[in-house]
């Protein structure tokens, strides 16, 4: 198969968006209020946009390399 991208960073996004984003996202917003953090609700949100946007590229670079399942069933 050939993805949009190489195996090493497939591994680096999957870990970013799998444990990177939804960890830190959940640490801003337990501990952001505590440390006076200014709009904590925005940095959480846009963490978590990331962990999606990241996501996205990952299933994007796996439908490229299958190719179109309904291709052949005309």
């Amino acid at each position: 198969m050939n993805y949009l991208i190489p195996n090493w960073l497939y591994d680096i996004l999957k870990w970013v968006g799998l444990i990177l984003c939804p960890a830190l996202a959940a640490f801003v917003g337990a501990v952001g209020p505590a440390w006076g953090l200014a709009n904590v609700d925005a940095i959480v949100l846009t963490i978590n946009a990331v962990g999606v946007f990241v996501g996205a590229i990952i299933g994007a670079s796996h439908v490229s390399a299958m190719g179109n399942p309904y291709k052949d069933s005309e």
